[in-house]
């Protein structure tokens, strides 16, 4: 068991028209999700832009409000703690932090990068103004930063300082959890293996724990233990990261495995082909993978430590079945 388990979160917005302006139907941004996070452990989720994957990790930290479902921390339920002002909520507040996609717009341009690494520890501890003096330093020198940069506001900063300086607010709260949402999909390769190394040594350092959010698998492999692939709204495939890259089910899975540039010369024809033909069946969308309303099946236990949403019945039922009963050898 983790130390936050999330159970059938759903967020639906409603979709108003008519005379009225009533209800007329709903966009199932997240649909039905199950995920758990342990300490010390990265969890990737993985999706397209549109998928519902950065609802998730707001829907956890507390910027949009869950339809139903529970979010429990340490065994305790805080669905929608955003929504309370209750005391109990400090913790969880505190312990709980987010790295945004674009790290300019989640800072203060009028604020010095002081205050704005400084801002979670006036919150949550009773500081000396020169503790967090010392403290900023060392959350600078961490991210590879020099002492100077707090007396700086962030336009004096590159994208991938600013974004250093993001995950340096993030640990300042001392927290448990982050939430990375795309942290590195606007920097250039250097800048995005530096800013991922530092992530990783503060994990270590520090006992974090990531949710990990990213449309690019590359970078999700290189950081996770384990991966979600989100499609509509629903997983459509879970598991440890050695059975979503080696033993890919569902065919959304592979259509974004196969869209990975082979650099390999001597394999690269063959992987054309393949992602022809992966993208050909996603195409038809058949059966096996979506209902006739295009949405994604429940998650079955296809083998230890994977779930994959496949139709339990139809035209290959007895292969499936075959498949679930033996784990998916055969």
């Amino acid at each position: 068991m983790g130390f936050i388990e999330v159970k059938d979160l759903k967020v639906h917005y409603p979709i108003r028209g008519g005379v009225l302006n009533t209800i007329q139907s709903y966009v199932k941004a997240v649909d039905g999700i199950n995920l758990t996070l342990e300490t010390g452990k990265t969890y990737g989720l993985v999706g397209e832009s549109g998928s519902g994957k950065t609802t998730i990790g707001k829907t956890i930290i507390g910027l949009e409000k869950a339809t139903s479902g529970q979010i429990f921390y340490e065994g305790e339920e805080v669905t929608n703690k955003a929504r309370s002002r209750k005391q109990k909520y400090a913790n969880y507040n505190k312990d709980v932090q987010m790295i945004f996609q674009d790290a300019t717009s989640s800072m203060n341009p009028k604020k010095r990068i002081l205050d704005v690494i400084a801002e979670p520890m006036r919150n949550y501890f009773d500081y000396t103004p020169d503790e967090i003096k010392r403290k900023v330093v060392e959350y600078l020198e961490i991210v590879g930063m020099n002492a100077e940069a707090m007396y700086k506001y962030p336009h004096e900063f590159s994208g991938g300082q600013r974004q250093r300086i993001g995950v340096a607010r993030a640990v300042a709260s001392d927290p448990k959890l982050i939430i990375a949402d795309e942290p590195t999909s606007a920097l250039d390769l250097s800048v995005q293996a530096q800013v991922l190394n530092f992530m990783r040594r503060i994990q270590k350092e520090y006992d974090l724990s990531y949710l990990f959010i990213s449309h690019d698998l590359g970078v999700v492999q290189h950081m996770s233990d384990d991966i979600a692939i989100m499609h509509r709204g629903r997983f459509v495939e879970q598991g440890s990261k050695e059975n979503i890259y080696n033993n890919p089910q569902h065919i959304y899975t592979k259509r974004l495995l196969s869209a990975i540039p082979d650099m390999d010369p001597t394999t690269r024809d063959a992987h054309k082909v393949e992602r022809q033909r992966v993208e050909a069946e996603y195409l038809a969308q058949e059966t096996n993978y979506y209902d006739p309303d295009g949405r994604v099946y429940d998650l079955q236990k296809f083998s230890d430590d994977h779930l994959v949403a496949l139709k339990p019945e139809g035209p290959n039922a007895s292969m499936q079945n075959e498949k679930l009963r033996t784990g998916g050898r055969n």
